[in-house]
């Protein structure tokens, strides 16, 4: 039987949530206000559907380190990921694979990668930071030894490949697709079933959750595993989109992850954050980047830009959690 203490406080956290959302949702529409006065061009429908286009990388990478972010982790390997993924699945098309298949192997190393800095972390008692990036470094290299250090081109024109990073259905650019499919796949694992609340409770209290009885390497395993999918399934569609796979793709793709996951509400302390946060958040970060692209502005201040978002994003992130 419920008390009223539980109510008020089940009434507060649902306050809660909805203000984390309402927050990073009120900055995006200012900043598609601000971005539309300054070039009415940005909302012309070419330019959204390639915004979309473009955020669907991000964002799908950003889903996953919204998981790893609220068990109090980080993963800067990403990047590096997607690279040695792609490279992968391009040299398995340049032999013949089917496509499809190709990009079933590649997540399928992605989750591998993944699974090894689960391991570090969990087996291995080194902190996610370090492990991730000492795993940056050593699949970045695998990506160069692998490739040579040039790009695989020479894809073939297989429509179903050409579809995936290029291709539109009902007038919507399939990344945007693919980026809204696994969206709510995600929202319902996080919001809806019990690996979703012990990702929560983990990151809320590890020794109180290991105390409770979740298993808490494996659930940090599997969320690993996941991002590193979800970095290889982005390293396909870049490599779609390019038809090339490129050794030096993925490059300070996890600091794009981790702004759109903190500016969308997620506490880098961990144990609170929505993914719908982490959507507005890849949003806003896309608008930045095309909105100062169609402002002309230089891509050296484009980074002094995402750099200051970020950095008063963390600090209001401080101011709540203090």
């Amino acid at each position: 039987m419920k008390t009223i203490n539980d109510e008020k406080g089940n009434k507060g956290f649902k306050i809660g949530q909805i203000t984390q959302t309402l927050g990073p949702l009120l900055g995006l529409i200012i900043l598609i206000i601000i971005v539309t006065v300054l070039n009415p061009s940005f909302l012309d429908p070419l330019n959204i559907l390639n915004l979309l286009r473009q955020v669907a990388i991000n964002a799908l990478i950003a889903f996953g380190m919204t998981f790893v972010i609220l068990t109090g982790g980080i993963d800067l390997s990403v990047g590096s990921i997607l690279a040695l993924s792609s490279a992968l699945m391009a040299n398995l098309m340049l032999s013949g694979l089917d496509p499809i298949l190709a990009i079933i192997v590649g997540c399928l190393l992605g989750g591998v990668m993944g699974m090894v800095n689960g391991l570090m972390i969990t087996k291995g008692k080194m902190a996610p930071f370090i492990a991730t990036l000492a795993t940056m470094t050593i699949f970045r290299g695998l990506t160069l030894v692998y490739t040579n250090g040039n790009p695989i081109t020479g894809l073939g024109d297989s429509m179903m490949f050409q579809l995936f990073g290029r291709g539109y259905f009902l007038g919507i650019p399939v990344p945007a697709i693919t980026m809204i499919i696994v969206f709510i796949v995600l929202w319902v694992v996080l919001h809806k079933t019990p690996f979703g609340r012990k990702t929560y409770a983990i990151g809320g209290n590890e020794k109180a959750s290991i105390i409770s009885g979740i298993k808490v390497a494996r659930v940090k395993i599997m969320i690993y595993s996941l991002i590193g999918m979800l970095s290889a399934l982005a390293g396909a569609i870049l490599t779609s989109r390019l038809n090339s796979a490129q050794p030096t793709a993925g490059t300070s793709y996890e600091l794009d992850a981790i702004a759109a996951v903190v500016l969308g509400g997620t506490s880098l302390t961990g144990g609170r954050g929505r993914i719908v946060g982490t959507l507005i958040g890849a949003l806003i970060i896309g608008i930045l980047n095309n909105g100062l692209n169609l402002l002309g502005v230089s891509s050296f201040y484009q980074m002094v830009v995402k750099g200051i978002v970020i950095a008063i994003a963390v600090l209001i992130d401080r101011k709540k959690t203090a």
